[in-house]
């Protein structure tokens, strides 16, 4: 056990060291921690972290030396990595714990006393945490706890989420008369708080506190314009309604059929629980890039509202502007490029499964399909999963089972024959340019990619499986008339 380890080590250097932070808190609260431990030392964090990450057999990091802060990430005999942050105090503990963000956070417990059964005895506590967590409250330590560290604005908001507690009035008051101070903190910390956040379980209750505090549209200030803006009558909110509903299907359309008449329809297997889950960007998951997109998917609707002499409302181009806006604001808080791209390609296309849909009595063909999986390539499955929370969030109360049914079932049928199309293509490729340009003696250019383009397509509409198949297809498409039987040579008769 690592804590075991942290004892021994510290018993031995003869040094002050309290378990605080996170790992204590969820311990208080009989919730099963992580493999984050945070020590307060009273000592040089630097030296001290240089040799424990040697008796561990981990990596050291100086996290800050100026602040006195350094980590130690060491393996787990059971598997995995451990994460010990070391940071330096001066003065007694308390202190420490006077500068410290929420009342819960502020508790530490002598590391000597961990696991001795006298937890309640030994823990130091001056600002009543241990009540605050009773009581599901988050407070601030002090009336300047948000000018000191304006992150952690978004802290409570993400803590409260995390753990299910509520924000003590007076500490949300704080909140929102301290908004202004967000803008002090480095964009990479507000897009790491902002992501988190978004991560969560309840993200649309989590940005609406945001926004009653005075905080989301700090963020992305591109929302404050889609408040209050109409739509046509088949949206059952308005633009920003529409969106905060969105991400909240976005959520829930990704975590299983959930005993649910609405949600039972969608198509779910271990396979995209497991496609969802994966990493995206910025260490985030493709669920939280979802739900991204669908925050941000209507935010050109505002700027290209057009209102037709029939009196028709129309968003002419809003997805492609979305699109760029999209991009351009994620750039500013500094997202890693993959997770930009996956994000404005799903608000560009994320009309597209609609209009394939549209006016189709059955499902769409297996060409159509292709066509999308191809165009849309790393997103296409995100997309039609946007789609249906878009739809969702359009119509609200007023979902017609009927329509949902048939929205669902097709949307199921392009995934499946998408995922099978993928595998196919993955697993092999049945001619290339090469070959095309010796069998038929043409020269490189533009033909030879349109060919391909073909050959792929109807391989991934399943008409075509073989070499000869394809090569078969070439000739037709280029006018010859050929037999391409296993047996005869490259270049036929």
């Amino acid at each position: 056990m690592m804590l075991s380890k942290l004892q021994e080590y510290f018993a031995g250097c003869e040094t002050p060291a309290y378990l605080v932070g996170g790992y204590l808190r969820d311990s208080l609260l009989s919730r099963p921690p992580g493999r984050d431990i945070d020590v307060a030392v009273a000592g040089d964090s630097q030296a001290l972290g240089q040799r424990l990450s040697k008796m561990l057999g981990g990596k050291f990091v100086p996290l800050s030396p100026t602040f006195g802060t350094a980590r130690v990430v060491a393996p787990d005999p059971e598997g995995g990595t451990w994460t010990v942050d070391l940071s330096a105090f001066a003065g007694s503990i308390e202190e420490d714990l006077a500068r410290r963000d929420f009342t819960i956070n502020a508790l530490a417990l002598p590391l000597a006393h961990w696991g001795s059964g006298a937890l309640g005895e030994e823990l130091i506590d001056p600002f009543q945490g241990r009540k605050d967590l009773a009581e599901k409250c988050i407070r601030a330590v002090s009336r300047h706890a948000f000018q000191d560290d304006p992150c952690r604005l978004l802290r409570s908001v993400r803590l409260a989420s995390a753990l299910g507690f509520r924000l003590e009035p007076e500490t949300a008051r704080q909140v929102l008369a301290d908004a202004s101070h967000l803008g002090a903190v480095a964009v990479e910390r507000v897009r790491d708080e902002f992501l988190s956040i978004l991560a969560l379980d309840g993200a649309k209750g989590s940005l609406e506190a945001l926004d009653r505090l005075d905080l989301l549209c700090r963020i992305i200030p591109e929302l404050a314009e889609a408040k209050g803006v109409d739509q046509p009558k088949m949206h059952y909110w308005d633009v920003w309604g529409h969106l905060l509903h969105a991400v909240e299907n976005a959520e829930r359309i990704t975590k299983g059929h959930q005993h649910s008449p609405v949600f039972t329809l969608i198509y779910w297997t271990a396979e995209t629980a497991a496609y969802f889950n994966r990493e995206a960007g910025d260490l985030h998951s493709r669920r939280t890039m979802l739900k991204l997109a669908a925050l941000l998917h209507d935010i050109a609707k505002p700027r290209t509202k057009h209102v037709e002499e029939d009196g028709r409302t129309r968003f002419p181009g809003h997805s492609e502007d979305g699109a760029k806006m999209a991009e351009e604001r994620l750039a500013h808080l500094r997202c890693g490029s993959k997770g930009i791209g996956i994000v404005s390609n799903m608000v560009k296309h994320h009309l597209r499964p609609s209009h394939m849909m549209q006016g189709v009595a059955e499902v769409p063909t297996a060409r159509a399909i292709h066509r999308y999986f191809r165009d849309l390539g790393d997103v296409a499955v995100d997309t039609l999963y946007l789609s249906l929370a878009d739809y969702l969030a359009a119509k609200g109360p007023e979902l017609h089972p009927d329509d949902w049914a048939i929205r669902a079932r097709m949307t199921g049928h392009m995934i499946h024959a998408g995922f099978q199309a993928e595998d196919a293509m993955a697993n092999l490729r049945l001619v290339n340019g090469n070959e095309l340009i010796e069998q038929f003696h043409l020269n490189p250019g533009p033909v030879i990619g349109r060919l391909l383009e073909r050959i792929e397509e109807a391989q991934g509409a399943g008409e075509i499986s073989t070499r000869e198949e394809a090569l078969a297809l070439a000739a037709d498409s280029l006018g010859h008339q050929r037999d391409f039987s296993p047996h005869q040579g490259q270049d036929g008769p």
